[in-house]
């Protein structure tokens, strides 16, 4: 039987074979679990993730902050803006090089913090993973994020 040159393999397309959609799909899953969490501190996920390196680093600039989310400066431009009027954080730009806007949580972004610190734990009772598979996933997301 001969073999037909024209006919091509197009199993690369099929949903199952795909990295990106577990991954697409179990983001947008947990993502949903976080939801009730921090509409009650009146966050979005995205502030939160911010509220994060801020707690952790106090002041920074638009552009580390945007390394460490992934996020470029078009998308915190309108968030960093939504967060001060919330008073949880300020901006202000360098007196030397106005380009360089500089981030500093505030008092109120501070005593955010307490409501917060609960979150994770009630987001990873909703989610059914041991610790030994969290930490390993945790480790290849990680690993995939420092390749791309």
């Amino acid at each position: 039987m001969k073999e037909n040159f024209n006919e091509k393999d197009f199993s690369c397309l099929q949903l199952k074979n795909q990295l990106c959609f577990p991954l697409y799909a179990a983001s947008r899953e947990i993502l949903r679990k976080y939801t009730p969490f921090l509409k009650e501190i009146g966050l979005t996920y995205t502030q939160y993730i911010v509220m994060m390196v801020m707690w952790e680093r106090k002041k920074l600039t638009i552009g580390e902050l945007g390394k460490q989310l992934f996020l470029d400066t078009g998308t915190l431009s309108p968030l960093l803006k939504s967060m001060q009027e919330k008073g949880l954080l300020t901006r202000c730009r360098e007196k030397n090089d106005e380009r360089i806007v500089n981030i500093e949580i505030t008092q109120v972004g501070e005593e955010l913090k307490e409501k917060a610190v609960s979150i994770p734990e009630k987001v990873g009772s909703c989610i059914k993973l041991d610790a030994e598979d969290a930490k390993e996933l945790y480790r290849i997301l990680y690993r995939i994020l420092d390749k791309v």
